[in-house]
Protein backbone atom coordinates (compact mmCIF):
# COMPACT_ATOMS: atom_id res chain seq x y z
CA UNK A 1 0.00 0.00 0.00
CA UNK A 2 1.96 3.01 -1.23
CA UNK A 3 1.14 6.67 -1.57
CA UNK A 4 3.38 9.52 -2.61
CA UNK A 5 2.99 11.43 0.61
CA UNK A 6 1.83 10.91 4.15
CA UNK A 7 -1.78 12.19 4.32
CA UNK A 8 -1.85 15.77 5.55
CA UNK A 9 -4.54 15.05 8.14
CA UNK A 10 -3.04 11.86 9.60
CA UNK A 11 0.31 12.44 11.23
CA UNK A 12 2.41 9.76 12.85
CA UNK A 13 2.38 9.34 16.62
CA UNK A 14 6.03 8.68 17.49
CA UNK A 15 7.11 6.65 20.49
CA UNK A 16 10.56 7.38 21.94
CA UNK A 17 11.68 4.67 24.38
CA UNK A 18 14.25 5.51 27.05
CA UNK A 19 16.15 3.21 29.35
CA UNK A 20 16.69 4.23 32.99
CA UNK A 21 19.56 6.71 33.08
CA UNK A 22 21.73 4.31 35.05
CA UNK A 23 21.57 1.82 32.16
CA UNK A 24 21.69 4.16 29.16
CA UNK A 25 24.61 4.74 26.80
CA UNK A 26 27.28 3.08 28.91
CA UNK A 27 29.90 3.53 26.18
CA UNK A 28 29.69 7.30 26.69
CA UNK A 29 30.31 7.10 30.44
CA UNK A 30 34.12 7.17 30.45
CA UNK A 31 35.59 10.39 31.79
CA UNK A 32 32.28 12.05 32.60
CA UNK A 33 31.20 10.49 35.86
CA UNK A 34 27.65 9.35 36.44
CA UNK A 35 26.19 12.84 36.96
CA UNK A 36 27.74 14.23 33.77
CA UNK A 37 26.72 11.12 31.88
CA UNK A 38 23.09 11.39 33.02
CA UNK A 39 23.01 15.03 31.97
CA UNK A 40 24.40 14.20 28.52
CA UNK A 41 21.95 11.36 27.90
CA UNK A 42 19.06 13.56 29.04
CA UNK A 43 20.17 16.44 26.82
CA UNK A 44 20.43 14.18 23.76
CA UNK A 45 16.96 12.78 24.37
CA UNK A 46 15.44 16.22 24.91
CA UNK A 47 17.01 17.55 21.70
CA UNK A 48 15.82 14.50 19.76
CA UNK A 49 12.23 14.85 20.97
CA UNK A 50 12.18 18.62 20.43
CA UNK A 51 13.30 18.22 16.81
CA UNK A 52 10.82 15.40 16.19
CA UNK A 53 7.91 17.42 17.56
CA UNK A 54 8.61 20.16 15.00
CA UNK A 55 8.72 17.79 12.02
CA UNK A 56 5.98 17.92 9.43
CA UNK A 57 3.97 14.71 9.52
CA UNK A 58 4.46 14.11 13.24
CA UNK A 59 1.20 14.42 15.16
CA UNK A 60 2.81 13.99 18.57
CA UNK A 61 5.75 12.44 20.38
CA UNK A 62 5.37 10.29 23.49
CA UNK A 63 8.23 9.03 25.62
CA UNK A 64 8.14 5.53 27.12
CA UNK A 65 10.17 5.43 30.33
CA UNK A 66 9.90 4.76 34.04
CA UNK A 67 12.98 6.78 34.96
CA UNK A 68 11.80 9.49 37.39
CA UNK A 69 14.33 12.10 36.29
CA UNK A 70 13.54 11.66 32.62
CA UNK A 71 9.82 11.65 33.35
CA UNK A 72 10.12 14.96 35.16
CA UNK A 73 12.30 16.53 32.44
CA UNK A 74 9.84 15.69 29.68
CA UNK A 75 6.75 16.49 31.74
CA UNK A 76 8.11 20.01 32.23
CA UNK A 77 8.09 20.40 28.45
CA UNK A 78 4.55 19.10 28.11
CA UNK A 79 5.62 15.77 26.60
CA UNK A 80 3.52 12.80 27.68
CA UNK A 81 5.49 9.98 29.30
CA UNK A 82 4.06 6.46 29.33
CA UNK A 83 5.46 4.30 32.14
CA UNK A 84 7.47 1.36 30.89
CA UNK A 85 5.28 -1.10 32.74
CA UNK A 86 6.77 -4.23 31.16
CA UNK A 87 10.35 -3.13 32.05
CA UNK A 88 11.49 -5.91 29.74
CA UNK A 89 13.60 -4.15 27.15
CA UNK A 90 13.17 -1.87 24.19
CA UNK A 91 10.80 -3.96 22.10
CA UNK A 92 8.51 -4.70 25.03
CA UNK A 93 8.39 -0.98 25.88
CA UNK A 94 7.46 -0.15 22.28
CA UNK A 95 4.81 -2.85 22.08
CA UNK A 96 3.30 -1.47 25.28
CA UNK A 97 3.28 2.08 23.93
CA UNK A 98 1.85 0.88 20.62
CA UNK A 99 -1.00 -0.91 22.40
CA UNK A 100 -1.78 2.18 24.48
CA UNK A 101 -1.89 4.46 21.44
CA UNK A 102 -3.95 2.11 19.31
CA UNK A 103 -6.40 1.70 22.21
CA UNK A 104 -6.90 5.47 21.94
CA UNK A 105 -7.79 5.15 18.27
CA UNK A 106 -4.45 6.37 16.92
CA UNK A 107 -4.20 5.63 13.20
CA UNK A 108 -0.45 5.30 12.76
CA UNK A 109 2.37 4.64 15.19
CA UNK A 110 6.13 4.94 14.78
CA UNK A 111 9.22 4.50 16.92
CA UNK A 112 12.17 6.88 17.02
CA UNK A 113 15.42 6.27 18.86
CA UNK A 114 16.33 8.84 21.51
CA UNK A 115 20.00 9.22 20.61
CA UNK A 116 19.73 11.54 17.60
CA UNK A 117 21.04 14.84 19.03
CA UNK A 118 21.81 16.24 15.56
CA UNK A 119 18.30 15.49 14.24
CA UNK A 120 16.89 18.01 11.78
CA UNK A 121 13.12 18.42 11.75
CA UNK A 122 13.00 18.99 8.02
CA UNK A 123 14.93 15.80 7.30
CA UNK A 124 12.63 13.73 9.51
CA UNK A 125 9.62 15.20 7.72
CA UNK A 126 11.22 14.34 4.39
CA UNK A 127 11.76 10.73 5.47
CA UNK A 128 8.13 10.49 6.59
CA UNK A 129 6.90 11.76 3.25
CA UNK A 130 9.09 9.23 1.48
CA UNK A 131 7.59 6.45 3.61
CA UNK A 132 4.08 7.30 2.48
CA UNK A 133 1.80 4.84 4.25
CA UNK A 134 4.14 1.86 3.94
CA UNK A 135 5.69 -0.03 6.82
CA UNK A 136 9.14 1.55 6.67
CA UNK A 137 12.39 2.00 8.55
CA UNK A 138 15.56 4.09 8.51
CA UNK A 139 18.79 2.17 9.07
CA UNK A 140 21.52 3.91 11.03
CA UNK A 141 24.61 5.15 9.21
CA UNK A 142 26.44 1.90 9.96
CA UNK A 143 23.65 0.09 8.16
CA UNK A 144 22.90 -2.60 10.74
CA UNK A 145 20.76 -0.74 13.29
CA UNK A 146 17.44 1.10 13.07
CA UNK A 147 16.72 4.68 14.08
CA UNK A 148 13.12 5.06 12.84
CA UNK A 149 10.36 2.48 12.36
CA UNK A 150 6.91 3.24 10.98
CA UNK A 151 3.88 0.95 11.03
CA UNK A 152 1.24 0.95 8.34
CA UNK A 153 -1.95 2.79 9.32
CA UNK A 154 -4.19 0.67 11.55
CA UNK A 155 -1.46 -1.97 11.88
CA UNK A 156 0.72 -2.86 14.90
CA UNK A 157 4.27 -1.53 15.09
CA UNK A 158 5.95 -4.96 15.44
CA UNK A 159 9.35 -3.64 16.58
CA UNK A 160 12.45 -5.79 16.08
CA UNK A 161 15.15 -3.60 17.60
CA UNK A 162 18.42 -5.06 18.79
CA UNK A 163 21.53 -6.41 17.04
CA UNK A 164 20.90 -6.66 13.32
CA UNK A 165 17.60 -4.79 13.53
CA UNK A 166 17.92 -3.31 10.03
CA UNK A 167 17.89 -6.78 8.51
CA UNK A 168 15.14 -7.91 10.89
CA UNK A 169 12.92 -4.98 9.94
CA UNK A 170 13.62 -5.48 6.25
CA UNK A 171 12.70 -9.15 6.53
CA UNK A 172 9.46 -8.13 8.27
CA UNK A 173 8.42 -6.41 5.05
CA UNK A 174 9.43 -2.86 5.99
CA UNK A 175 10.60 -0.54 3.23
CA UNK A 176 14.12 0.85 3.66
CA UNK A 177 14.23 4.65 3.77
CA UNK A 178 17.46 5.89 2.19
CA UNK A 179 17.66 9.50 1.11
CA UNK A 180 19.01 12.95 1.99
CA UNK A 181 18.13 12.71 5.67
CA UNK A 182 21.45 11.81 7.25
CA UNK A 183 20.52 13.34 10.61
CA UNK A 184 17.70 10.80 10.98
CA UNK A 185 20.30 8.04 10.70
CA UNK A 186 23.04 9.59 12.87
CA UNK A 187 22.60 7.84 16.20
CA UNK A 188 25.13 8.18 19.01
CA UNK A 189 26.50 5.16 20.83
CA UNK A 190 30.20 5.95 21.14
CA UNK A 191 32.47 8.95 21.63
CA UNK A 192 33.33 8.77 17.93
CA UNK A 193 29.62 8.97 17.09
CA UNK A 194 29.25 11.95 19.39
CA UNK A 195 32.14 13.77 17.72
CA UNK A 196 30.59 13.11 14.30
CA UNK A 197 27.24 14.45 15.50
CA UNK A 198 28.99 17.50 16.91
CA UNK A 199 30.60 18.17 13.54
CA UNK A 200 27.19 17.83 11.86
CA UNK A 201 25.57 20.25 14.32
CA UNK A 202 24.10 19.31 17.67
CA UNK A 203 20.82 20.36 19.22
CA UNK A 204 21.11 23.25 21.70
CA UNK A 205 20.93 21.27 24.95
CA UNK A 206 23.51 18.69 23.91
CA UNK A 207 25.79 21.42 22.56
CA UNK A 208 25.51 23.36 25.83
CA UNK A 209 26.26 20.21 27.83
CA UNK A 210 29.43 19.53 25.83
CA UNK A 211 30.53 23.16 25.63
CA UNK A 212 29.54 24.83 28.92
CA UNK A 213 29.99 28.56 28.97
CA UNK A 214 29.88 29.03 25.21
Amino acid sequence: MTTENTPEDAGVQLLVPLKPLALAKSRLLAGRGSAGHFELVTAMALDTVAAARRARGVASVLVVSSDPELTEAFAQLGVEVLPDDPADGLNAALRHGDEVLRSRGVTRVGALQADLPALRSGELGWALRSAGTDRSFCPDLRGDGTTLLLAEPHRPLEPRFGPGSALAHSESGAKTLLGPWESVRRDVDTEQDLNAAKAAGLGPLTAARLNPGE
